[in-house]
């Protein structure tokens, strides 16, 4: 088929038209900037087109398009105009996973790291919202066997339509609740039809909510069930041990609890179909994610790292994992560099934000990524002041010195210790130096 994706720029969405191009279909795109995403598309032999425009509708087959996208688009109406099928990213998956085995893997934290080493054990095609260091991309495709590890997306509640055979669930925080209406019930229901669609469940006990459903599931309860817990270098890489139920150790790349209970969870979704030992040597291939806790660059005075948290939950543990490899490197400062992301989320977690980063050696905020909101006054200085505090414009990275910008001037240098940056929005490339 000729298959057209507007606003094909955005990660999931890219996601499945890579992974459509893999199975042989002509895939074409539009968006309404250059991004490094669609120039990566575009290396991929897809065709895109900024901006949007009725010219980039010919002959396809089938329009999808992202959630943000409003009807009036005019890729839409010319579409609709020459009767061709307009689906959402939403109702395509229902097309897309409707023959796979799919392991659906949601929650509001760790689905991304979950849903990867999933598909390093199950050596299986993958379509995640993250990239995965161990295939250099956000998609896997492999013709080996029919099954899908699939990174399934509360925030519009599209994952109640990727068809899984296993759900799993890493936590179910309330997050995105403006698609529902801020309506716990209604948010909580989705998650519910959800998990009842697949056949196996695997659950996170720990979480509040999950540990009332009444459901015949493979239950992991972390405070029991993972023990042993260490951490250790491996090629100067970060790596955690720890014993699960009575399978014996496994290894992992990364650092923190909750790799290790990203990686139960991913484990007790696949013991049923191959072997423990066949496991614990697949769980090896996993090199961690892109963004999440990505030593960017490292020399004997400094590390910098790149996290993809977001919400004060991620924050805080990715921190507790920062201090650990500290203590392994023995460096004795931590400075974070966070960037809000939306001003609506910093205000609704406003107080555990403030919270979240005790024990850094210095804090530097940078302005929020707006994501598309209307400004709001959030006073920073105030809030934040028990902290050593830094206000900055933006930062970039040269020969592994990270530098504070403050009204286009470099006002102060940071080369020792560990620098970790926090954030959803450009940080990314900032700290790499590529901004």
């Amino acid at each position: 088929m000729k298959i057209h994706f507007i606003g094909i720029g955005g990660i999931g969405i890219s996601g499945l038209a890579k992974f459509l191009q893999h199975q042989g279909h002509t895939i074409t795109g539009s968006d309404i900037k250059e991004t490094l995403i669609t120039k990566n598309l575009q290396k991929l032999g897809i065709k895109v087109d900024v901006p949007h425009s009725c010219e980039n509708i010919t002959n396809q087959d089938l329009v999808i398009h992202s959630a943000i996208i409003k009807q009036n688009n005019p890729e839409i109406v010319c579409a609709k105009q020459k009767n061709i099928q307009v689906l959402s990213r939403s109702e395509s998956l229902l097309e897309i996973l409707k023959d796979k085995k799919v392991y659906s893997v949601a929650g509001a934290h760790g689905k991304s790291t979950t849903s990867a080493i999933l598909s390093s054990i199950l050596e299986c095609s993958a379509i995640i919202g993250a990239e995965s260091k161990e295939f250099g991309s956000n998609v896997k495709y492999t013709d080996k066997n029919n099954i899908v590890v699939f990174e399934a997306d509360e925030s519009d509640g599209s994952f109640i339509n990727s068809n899984p055979f296993c759900s799993i669930v890493t936590n179910a925080e309330l997050e995105h609740m403006e698609y529902y209406n801020y309506n716990e019930e209604l948010f909580y229901e989705h998650y519910k039809t959800f998990i009842n669609k697949a056949d196996v469940k695997v659950l996170n006990k720990q979480d509040p909510f999950l540990s009332t459903l009444k459901t015949d599931a493979i239950w992991l309860n972390p405070q029991t069930d993972i023990t042993n817990i260490s951490y250790t270098l491996i090629d100067d890489e970060p790596h955690t041990k720890f014993c699960l139920k009575d399978f014996g150790e496994f290894c992992v790349w990364g650092f923190g609890e909750h790799i290790a209970l990203d990686a139960s969870l991913a484990i007790l979704s696949a013991k049923d179909s191959i072997n423990i030992e066949t496991i614990k040597k697949n769980l090896l291939n996993f090199k961690g994610i892109k963004k999440r806790f990505d030593i960017v660059s490292k020399d004997e005075k400094c590390v910098v790292i790149d996290d993809y948290g977001h919400h004060p939950t991620e924050i805080k543990a990715t921190l507790s994992s920062v201090k650990e490899y500290a203590k392994l490197k023995n460096f004795k400062k931590i400075t974070a560099i966070w960037q809000p992301h939306k001003f609506s989320r910093t205000i609704d977690n406003l107080s555990a934000f403030i919270n979240c980063f005790e024990g850094v050696d210095e804090l530097v905020i940078l302005p929020v990524w707006s994501a598309g909101e209307e400004p709001q006054n959030i006073a920073f200085k105030n809030n934040f002041k028990n902290y050593n505090l830094t206000m900055a414009d933006k930062v970039t990275n040269k020969n592994n010195c990270v530098e504070l910008i403050k009204d286009e001037k470099s006002f102060k240098n940071i080369d020792n210790g560990i620098v970790v940056s926090f954030g959803a929005g450009d940080i990314t490339y900032q700290i790499r130096g590529v901004l």
